[in-house]
């Protein structure tokens, strides 16, 4: 269901103020309903999927140091959405290289906008099952383990610091489909 805004926002400017190549960074100038004028700053980032991959009784987790935040953090596979690929396809491929498992099947649970006062980014929620053991295939910048925690302990363990939205995202859409 797509909502109209209760007021009109006229966009008066938009500069685009840096491109890394990974994302893009800029602001709208834009006209709010009291009249006055306000730059919203935003970043524009690909698309991006989240694998909740289940085997057996126990949840797939990657263990993986984060520069951006300066934190080894515990998380489910995850990776950016390629041009013409599905979240299904991506998340099927993601965890392939991630983690050396191929699923036999691969379903999307969810999927939504991120962090909406500042970024122009979907993500997609997958759940992968039927998990067959094949080669990783790690990006260059990719330094992480594989490892496993029981379901029963999942959501605690994501939760523990430091903590990241996605993997306690995940957990919740497969826990309430009923799939954990």
């Amino acid at each position: 269901m797509t909502r109209e805004p209760t007021h009109e926002w006229p966009i008066v400017d938009s500069e685009t103020e840096y491109e890394t190549g990974w994302y893009t960074g800029g602001y709208d100038r834009v006209r709010q309903p009291d009249g006055s004028e306000k730059a919203y700053y935003w970043a524009e980032l690909p698309d991006a999927v989240v694998v909740v991959a289940r085997s057996g009784d126990e949840l797939i987790l990657v263990d993986q140091y984060r520069p951006t935040i300066r934190e080894q953090c515990l998380e489910l596979p995850a990776g950016i959405v390629e041009d013409g690929e599905s979240y299904t396809e991506a998340g099927r491929r993601e965890l392939r290289e991630e983690t050396g498992f191929e699923a036999a099947g691969v379903s999307l649970l969810e999927e939504f906008w991120c962090s909406t006062g500042v970024l122009r980014h979907r993500r997609g929620i997958v759940f992968a099952e039927g998990l067959e053991p094949v080669e990783p295939d790690l990006d260059d910048n990719e330094f992480l383990t594989v490892t496993t925690v029981p379901i029963a302990d999942a959501l605690d363990v994501a939760r523990n610091e430091p903590a990241n939205d996605a993997t306690i995202e995940g957990i919740l859409l497969a826990r309430a489909e009923g799939l954990l």
